[in-house]
């Protein structure tokens, strides 16, 4: 099976202390795409990926504080929402 060497699909949900929560929403802001309260969504390359991972960790206090990254191969075929769609999935800020 051939590897996928371009961007990769990332989906990230995070739980930070209110101290915190203005640098972690800032940041993935500037990489992904909000898509509803403690979630993004978008394409990455290897190194923006990388960069974002290591800002996360620079912000957040690992004793307190989660961040959960998902890394997709190749982007779904469907994507479904239930409800209010609270994101705007076309632009990143």
């Amino acid at each position: 099976m051939a590897q996928h060497h371009g961007p990769h699909y990332y989906i990230v949900v995070y739980d930070a202390q209110q101290k915190q929560l203005p640098r972690v929403l800032k940041t993935l802001r500037r990489y992904l795409h909000w898509v509803q309260n403690s979630v993004f969504e978008g394409e990455l390359t290897r190194s923006q990926f990388l960069r974002l991972r290591q800002e996360l960790r620079d912000i957040i206090d690992p004793e307190q504080d989660s961040v959960i990254l998902y890394r997709f191969s190749h982007r779904w075929l469907d994507r479904e929402t239930l409800g209010v769609e609270k994101g705007n999935i076309g632009m990143i800020l």
